[in-house]
């Protein structure tokens, strides 16, 4: 059907490739695009982009939007600095109640746009423009539409589009070109500009302004599959626009619509999109995807051969015509414009406003230590980004948004794959040939500490291990006497942990956060940093009672002479030093500490990496780690000045945090084989992720509280979570493997674990074993008993259609030992045991060693002589087994606990009603 011309204006749209059509186009000229004598009605005008879009344009036009519809919302209106725009439920409401409009803009979803603009269009003899903003309009429906509205002679934009704007007229009809300041970007002068994308369109015509061009009109085509008002209709009109003296134009993939332009003015044309030549679906915009011949290098031929060039401006190779020029870069278009308009005599429509280099607002070198010439130069942001900015710059720490940490963690994950867990980035693997103390603080501060930072750290951890005379141990002995398991021992102290004893240490941080945060200290070890003005202001304004006692105490003065034995250096510590001499005071421990807290947080605090939030936990947490490992000591062992015969100040001065949780398990400082045996039993077992049920615990403890107001989060019930959570099946079950292996080894002779000469023959030893349980196992499935003794330790992980099965950190474990010349027959006898069973029939293939059973092996090689010995019982054992595992543990769950309290929701690990079952 052929549409009769308007006002005799014939136009051809290509249609494929070689098919044309005679249209209707009522706007002959850009100068019609977007007046100031058009009035709008919006569609869904209270829809979610409108809403924000619309007031905007209603203002920076001077107030052309008449009214909007919102089904079922009829009566409500939309505020704007010019006033109230009413709402009505469809446009005949709206026309009924006397509005008159022109245009129609929509913001329906796509499967409502067809029936949206019919619908206006057939109500409204007036309309002459309809402006789609929504994306994805179906072709059919695209296709209705435009055959609709040609034949009741309406003039469509979009779809996809971000809308028309007229510089010189002050108008902007649709969405958001300019976005919510357009008269900054939509400057008058004689350039007009046809883009594909909404976004670059306010983009470009912000470049521009930098070579001195200003617009005419700015249009957002869209790039839906079908573009309504396209290329073709763009270039009669920009022809017929008499303030128009060039083009630029923003052309994607996809299409047809430019190959048979022919242009009478000079054209500046950016083409994109050849990244998108192998996509077989749009990436982007819809129709930005590419067929037959139409792709991004098909349409740059296309408009060098219309512009009599051979090549692509760049700023190198700058070639141009007085017809145009074909850029790939939209910051190349400036000055490729001025260029082709100077060919053709024309100066640009102003001085040029601004540049387009980068201009940093702020910056962050991340201490990778830039030469000065790749360091860029940081510039006062524009208002009121300026004010933000040094707000936010002012800021002290990150602030983590919050969300819901139901089995998530920002802390630890484990790859089920191979079933290693990473914490803060770090395998388990690498932590286990780390330092128990270094790990802590992994947990805590998401970095390594260096060498300085370590003495800091085990002089806070040491030197409030000793407990005794304190209802920490009090209570951790009366459980013990109960007859309770080394997890409720523990859980028993820490209630005795409450916030009120730590209330000195964490005020102690906030005097020292107060002091230093915006002092310039970045590094708390710099020997040159000068805390004078600090000290002034401690003078001046701190209430000194916070940090100095009434009474003498002898804690921090000893702290302070083991931090000088370690040859230690911290700028709080110093600080604090020099307070105390002015003043004539002593320190009090718990300041001591709160100084080591900020000295270990500081960095990564000034890098914005932790919170104020974990300076402030930073001292619960270092008590927490001592009185786990203090109260697992009897009190018979904790006397005045000393804690296993060992003086209190040698511990302090000298013994890392590991050597001390040797020296409480064994009453002996460690050999540095069984240190290094031990930081790998309490590396490997840290975190097995947020899933386990220790970490659960933890969570579910911090959650309770409530996460959302940190200060009332109560940590030491977080770690009593933890232990509660732990038990005899998770934590307890490593003695099972001892008491299997003290059975198959207590009658053997046996006298060094770590002798290979040790003359046991254990492949038969494994082979008798594995016999006598395939017949034990086939009886106990002939009677029907299926809870039959399980051989601890092996087959999980399962790899399923592997031959031999092995535990990834097992064999790592076993390979770092074999490295070291370091034997070990427990676990080399379970080995050839997995074989054993694997030969007799117990297993289709050979099963894992799990890394269970080399934490189990390990300790038991630790204990043996004084096990046979006598000097230590089986109870000492499982106690030994079941401690070790917490003392690992709390690693990962600190990571959780401080994770959770950064992150998570209140109440947020519990679990919907409707995922509940109710069992009969």
């Amino acid at each position: 059907m052929t549409i009769a011309p308007h006002e005799d204006q014939d136009r051809r749209l290509l249609h494929g490739v070689a098919a044309f059509k005679y249209y209707y186009v009522g706007i002959d000229s850009l100068e019609q695009l977007a007046t100031r004598d058009d009035r709008v009605c919006v569609l869904n005008i209270l829809g979610g982009e409108s809403r924000t879009v619309t007031p905007v344009s209603h203002v920076y036009s001077g107030g052309n939007i008449v009214c909007g519809t919102s089904p079922g919302r009829s009566g409500e209106s939309l505020k704007t600095k010019l006033g109230d725009i009413p709402v009505y439920n469809n446009v005949a409401e709206a026309l009924q109640a006397g509005h008159e409009f022109n245009v129609a803009v929509v913001y329906m979803p796509p499967a409502g746009v067809r029936d949206a603009v019919i619908e206006a269009v057939r109500v409204n003899p007036y309309l002459r423009k309809v402006v789609i903003l929504t994306e994805k309009v179906p072709i059919a429906d695209a296709r209705i539409i435009r055959q609709y509205c040609q034949q009741q002679r309406v003039d469509v934009f979009g779809a996809n589009c971000l809308g028309i704007a007229d510089a010189h007229q002050h108008v902007r009809i649709g969405g958001a070109l300019g976005g919510s300041s357009p008269e900054e970007s939509l400057v008058p002068g004689s350039i007009a500009l046809y883009s594909n994308s909404g976004n670059f369109t306010t983009t470009i015509a912000t470049y521009l302004l930098t070579t001195g061009w200003g617009t005419t009109v700015s249009l957002s085509s869209g790039k839906d599959v079908y573009i309504h008002f396209a290329a073709p209709e763009f270039t009669n009109a920009f022809h017929h626009d008499r303030r128009s003296k060039a083009a630029v134009m923003y052309i994607e993939p996809g299409g047809y619509y430019e190959y048979d332009l022919e242009f009478r003015k000079p054209v500046v044309v950016c083409v994109v999109g050849r990244w998108k030549d192998k996509l077989t679906r749009a990436c982007g915009h819809a129709g930005a995807i590419a067929g037959s011949g139409d792709n991004a290098a098909a349409k740059e031929r296309w408009f060098l051969a219309k512009f009599g060039v051979d090549e692509i401006y760049t700023p190198e190779h700058p070639t141009f015509s007085a017809k145009g020029a074909v850029v790939t870069n939209i910051a190349h278009i400036p000055q490729a414009l001025t260029d082709v308009m100077r060919l053709n005599g024309v100066e640009p429509d102003f001085a040029p406003r601004g540049d387009l280099m980068l201009k940093c607002w702020f910056a962050s070198t991340a201490d990778v230590g830039l030469p000065a010439e790749l360091k860029l130069p940081v510039v006062e942001a524009l208002e009121p980004y300026n004010r933000q900015i040094d707000i936010l710059l002012r800021q002290v720490g990150v602030v983590f948004p919050r969300q819901s940490m139901k089995d998530a963690s920002g802390a630890t994950q484990m790859d089920p794959q191979t079933q290693i867990t990473r914490m803060h980035g770090v395998s388990v693997l690498d932590c286990a040939i780390r330092p128990l103390e270094d790990n802590l603080m992994l947990a805590l501060i998401r970095e390594y500490p260096d060498e300085n930072s370590r003495k800091l750290a085990n002089v806070a951890l040491n030197a409030f291990i000793k407990l005794d005379g304190s209802p920490l141990i009090l209570a951790a002995d009366a459980a013990r006497a109960a007859g309770n398991s080394p997890n409720t021992v523990l859980a028993s102290a820490l209630a005795m942990m409450g916030t009120r004893t730590m209330a000195i240490a964490r005020s102690a941080t906030d005097v020292l956060l107060g002091l230093f945060a915006h002092s310039g200290l970045l590094d708390p070890a710099d020997p040159g940093f000068d805390f004078s003005p600090q000290l002034e202001r401690a003078l001046a304004e701190v209430n000194l009672n916070t940090l100095f006692p009434e009474a003498r105490t002898e804690r921090g003065t000893q702290m302070l002479e083991a931090i000088a034995a370690r040859g230690a250096r911290s700028v709080f510590v110093e600080f604090l030093k020099a307070l105390a001499e002015r003043t004539g005071r002593t320190l009090r421990g718990q300041v001591v500490l709160a100084a080591i807290s900020c000295h270990l947080v500081w960095a990564p605090l000034m890098k914005k990496r932790l919170s104020i939030t974990a300076l402030h936990d930073m001292p619960w947490h270092f008590r927490i780690f001592s009185a786990l490992v203090g109260a697992s000591i009897p009190s018979p062992c904790q006397q005045p000045g000393n804690l296993c015969g060992v003086p209190h100040q040698e511990l302090m001065g000298t013994w890392s945090f590991a050597e001390v949780i040797h020296l409480a398990l064994l009453r002996s400082r460690p050999t540095e084989d069984n240190l290094f045996s031990l930081s790998i039993l309490l590396g490997l077992v840290a975190s097995n992720g947020p899933g386990t049920i220790s970490a659960q615990g933890a969570k579910g403890a911090v959650s309770a509280d409530g996460p959302e107001a940190p200060e009332r989060v109560q940590i030491n019930k977080a770690y009593i979570g933890f232990l509660t959570h732990t038990g005899y099946a998770h934590g307890g079950n490593g003695f099972e493997a001892m008491s299997f292996l003290l059975r198959q080894f207590r009658d053997r002779g046996l006298c060094d674990p770590g002798d290979p000469n040790h003359g046991i023959d254990l492949a038969g030893m494994a082979m008798q074993y594995a016999t006598e349980y395939k017949q034990y196992k086939q009886k106990a499935k002939e009677e029907g008993n299926l809870s039959y003794y399980k051989i601890p330790c092996i087959n999980h992980p399962v790899f399923k259609g592997k031959e031999v099965n092995l535990d990834p950190r097992e064999a790592f474990v076993r390979d770092l030992f074999r490295q070291r010349g370091s034997y070990n027959i427990f676990l080399e006898y379970y080995h050839h045991l997995v074989d054993s069973l694997a030969k007799v029939g117990v297993s289709p293939n050979v099963y894992c060693v799990n890394i269970d059973a080399v934490i189990s092996t390990i300790l038991l090689k630790m204990l043996w002589e004084p096990y046979v010995q006598g000097k230590i019982s089986e109870q000492t054992l499982e106690t030994a087994a079941f401690t070790v595992f917490l003392y690992g543990r709390m690693i990962g769950s600190a990571a959780e606990i401080e994770d959770h309290i950064n992150r998570g929701r209140d109440m947020d690990t519990r679990t919907p009603m409707s995922q509940c079952s109710f069992v009969s």
